[in-house]
C-alpha cells in the first residue's frame, strides 16, 4: 500500500505493508512530557557527574552547555521530523522517508540492538542499587518483567506509571538541591575550587560534554511513540522542549551546587555517588539512603520508556520487513505492539542472565549519536514549508553528534561499527532471501511471494 504524502494527512492513518492496525492515540501533552522525563532522568545523573569532572575539572559546567546545545539541536530536529511524520520508529522512520532505506535502517538497528543491551544494563544497575551482588539478577530479571507487563496494559498505563516515577525522583532531587544550597550558605564554597583537577583544555570539556550527552538522552524518546499522540503535529514538538527544558534547568543547578560544595577535585574522586556526597557534605547525611534508592527508581522509570520506545521501532521495522513481520502485530484491545515488546523483554532476559554488559556497551553510545545523525541529516533534507527550526541548527546538531563521536574511546567505536556491520550484513542477507523468493514466484506464475512484499 502506497505511504500517504500529504503532510495534513499523515497522520491520519498510518499505511503499512502488512496493513496491519495502527496504535491508538491516546497520550496528551503532559503524558508526552511525563514519558520525556522518565527516559532523560535515569541513573544516569546520579552516577555521571565523576567521569565528566575528570574530564573537564572546573569546565564542568562548560561541557554540560555543550551537551545540552547539541540535545537542543537534535531535539529541535526531531520536533520538526515528528511533526509531519508522527508515526511509531522515530529516527528509523525519518532516515527512511527523507533519506532513503538504508540510512533509516541503520538509525532502526543501532537503536534497538544498542538499547536493548543498555535495557540489561540499566536493569542490573538498578538492582545494585537495591540488594546484595547475589541477588542482582534475579531482581533485575523481575523488573523487566514487571516494567514489560505495565507497557503491555497499553500506552496509558505506561505514561501514569512513568508520571509516578518521575514525580518520586523531582522530589529527591529536589531534597538535594535544596541541602546542598543550605551547606554551601553554611560553609561556602572550598578554598581550592580555583585550581582543582587537571586541565585537560577544550579536549577534556567535549569529552566531559560526550559523557553528561546522555545523561539527556530521551529527549526524543516520546518521538518513537509518534503514532500514539494525540494531535501530534503541535504535541510532539511542544512535549520534547518542554521536557528538554526542565532537564537542562536541573542539571545546571546540580552541576553548579557539586562543584560550589564539593570542588571538581573531591567531585572527580568520588566513589561513583556524587549525590549522595553532596547530601553528606551538605550536613543532610540522612538523604544519602534515600537518594541511593530514588537512583534505583529512576533506572526503572527511564527502563519502562525505554522499553516502550524499542518495542515501537522495533514494530516499524517489522511493517517494512526490515525485522520479522510478526513483530508488527498490535494487540485489539491494549493496541500495544505486544509481540515486539515480549521479544525485547525476552532479550534483555537473557542478556541479564548469561552476561553483565555494564562495562562493556559503549557501542550503544556510538549508536545514539548516529541515530541522532541521521535524524539531523533527515531534517536538512525538509522544505522550508516544514520547518520549525533554522536549517543551520539542524547542520549543528550533525556536527555536534560527530564530535562527540570522536570522542568516545576507542573500544566504544570499534563495537559501535561491528554492530552496524553486524546490521548490514543482516539487510543484505535478507534482500538476498527476498529476490531469490521473487524470482522463484516469478517462474511459477506468481506475481509476489506469500511473505508479502520484498525489502528494498
Amino acid at each position: 500500500m502506497p505511504r500517504a504524502t500529504a503532510a495534513t494527512s499523515a497522520w491520519r492513518r498510518v499505511p503499512t505493508v502488512t496493513d496491519r492496525p495502527a496504535l491508538a492515540r491516546r497520550l496528551g501533552l503532559r503524558d508526552a512530557v511525563v514519558i520525556g522525563l522518565a527516559s532523560m532522568i535515569g541513573a544516569g545523573v546520579f552516577a555521571v557527574w565523576v567521569p565528566a569532572a575528570r574530564a573537564a575539572g572546573p569546565w564542568l559546567v562548560a561541557g554540560l552547555a555543550v551537551a545540552a546545545f547539541v540535545a537542543f539541536a537534535n531535539a529541535s530536529s526531531t520536533g520538526q521530523l515528528a511533526a509531519r511524520y508522527p508515526e511509531s520508529g522515530g529516527a528509523y522512520r525519518y532516515g527512511r522517508e527523507r533519506l532513503g532505506e538504508w540510512p533509516g535502517f541503520l538509525a532502526g538497528w543501532g537503536f534497538v540492538i544498542g538499547k536493548t543491551a543498555s535495557c540489561a544494563a540499566m536493569a542490573l544497575t538498578a538492582a545494585a542499587y537495591l540488594v546484595p551482588t547475589a541477588w542482582e539478577k534475579p531482581v533485575a530479571v523481575l523488573a523487566v518483567l514487571v516494567l514489560a507487563g505495565v507497557n503491555l496494559l497499553g500506552v496509558t498505563r505506561t505514561a501514569r506509571t512513568a508520571a509516578i516515577i518521575v514525580t518520586v525522583v523531582l522530589v529527591v532531587l529536589g531534597l538535594v538541591i535544596i541541602g546542598g544550597a543550605v551547606g554551601l550558605s553554611q560553609v561556602g564554597p572550598p578554598e581550592h575550587l580555583p585550581a582543582a583537577a587537571p586541565d585537560l583544555g577544550w579536549y577534556g570539556v567535549l569529552q566531559s560534554a560526550g559523557l553528561l550527552f546522555f545523561a539527556f538522552a530521551g529527549y526524543a524518546r516520546i518521538a518513537t511513540l509518534g503514532e500514539e499522540v494525540r494531535d501530534p503535529e503541535r504535541t510532539i514538538p511542544r512535549a520534547i522542549a518542554t521536557s528538554l527544558g526542565i532537564v537542562v534547568a536541573l542539571y545546571a543547578v546540580l552541576a553548579a551546587l557539586l562543584l560550589l560544595v564539593l570542588g571538581p577535585a573531591a567531585l572527580a574522586a568520588s566513589d561513583g555517588a556524587p549525590l549522595t556526597d553532596l547530601a553528606v557534605a551538605s550536613g543532610w547525611a540522612w538523604l544519602a539512603p534515600v537518594v541511593a534508592a530514588t537512583a534505583a527508581v529512576a533506572a526503572f522509570g527511564a527502563l519502562l520508556a525505554l522499553l516502550a520506545g524499542i518495542g515501537r521501532t522495533s514494530l516499524a521495522m517489522a511493517r517494512d520487513r526490515e525485522l520479522p513481520a510478526p513483530l508488527a502485530s498490535v494487540h485489539p484491545r491494549t493496541q500495544v505492539p505486544w509481540v515486539a515488546e515480549i521479544a525485547v523483554a525476552a532479550a534483555i532476559v537473557v542478556l541479564v542472565l548469561v552476561v553483565d554488559l555494564r562495562g562493556a556497551i559503549g557501542f550503544s553510545s556510538f549508536g545514539v549519536l548516529a541515530y541522532y545523525l541521521v535524524a539531523n541529516a533527515a531534517a536538512l533534507t525538509q522544505p522550508k514549508a516544514e520547518r520549525r527550526a533554522p536549517r543551520w541548527l539542524s547542520a549543528a546538531g550533525a556536527i555536534g553528534c560527530l564530535v562527540l563521536a570522536a570522542t568516545l574511546p576507542i573500544t566504544a567505536m570499534l563495537g559501535g561499527l561491528a554492530v552496524f556491520a553486524v546490521g548490514a550484513a543482516y539487510r543484505l542477507l535478507r534482500l538476498r532471501v527476498a529476490t531469490r523468493r521473487r524470482g522463484d514466484g516469478e517462474r511459477a506464475g506468481g506475481s509476489e511471494p506469500a511473505g508479502g512484499p520484498r525489502l528494498g
